[in-house]
């Protein structure tokens, strides 16, 4: 029987990218279902963050850069200000997890902001990168203008904030066992194994 992870995530969290690293590099050979789930780290009206203030450039230089160097991710401050809001990124996934594309999309989106420094807050961005999954483009920007999918990602925060507890991401949960942050791919390969 297959083990799962959930992964709370939000698509600007640096350390969500460099999270799914690590658990790739301890899932390998072992079966494993990675489930994402949504939780923004800034919702509206919660300013998002500008790459101008000294907090994100410090925290880049001091801990997301050596540790994606460690793990061999290629990954960049993206020099969009403020950074963009997720609800609209997260209402395409609800749609991509409909299809079996959730997990597709979800790294889709992550390595379209910090590696190629899109603005995953716009429409025709989103359209994009679901139509690299296998959305279709148009069912896509319809849904987001008809919000089609607005609801359905308000009840996945809910769970992430009032019954998951969600409180930073990442955070994996395995077995009901909850590890925040990133964690180290050996020690989490160990805790797979010995839960299999």
């Amino acid at each position: 029987m297959s083990q799962q992870i959930i992964v709370y995530t939000d698509y600007v969290c640096p350390f969500c990218l460099l999270a799914e690293e690590v658990i790739a590099q301890a899932t390998e050979g072992l079966e494993v279902e990675i489930r994402w789930r949504p939780f923004e780290l800034r919702p509206a009206p919660v300013p998002t963050l500008k790459v101008e203030d000294p907090y994100l450039p410090q925290v880049w230089r001091e801990s997301v850069y050596p540790m994606a160097e460690k793990l061999g991710v290629p990954i960049k401050l993206p020099n969009i200000s403020p950074q963009p809001r997720t609800d609209k990124a997260f209402e395409v996934f609800a749609m991509a997890e409909e299809q079996g594309l959730g997990h597709a999309y979800s790294m889709a989106a992550l390595k379209a902001f910090f590696q190629q420094e899109r603005n995953i807050g716009d429409p025709e961005v989103l359209a994009d990168i679901g139509e690299s999954v296998g959305l279709e483009r148009q069912a896509v920007l319809d849904a987001l203008a008809s919000g089609q999918y607005r609801e359905q990602h308000r009840t996945a925060l809910r769970h992430a904030v009032e019954e998951a507890r969600i409180q930073s991401v990442p955070t994996l949960v395995i077995d009901g066992e909850v590890i925040q942050g990133v964690p180290d791919p050996a020690a989490l390969k160990r805790f797979l194994i010995e839960r299999a």
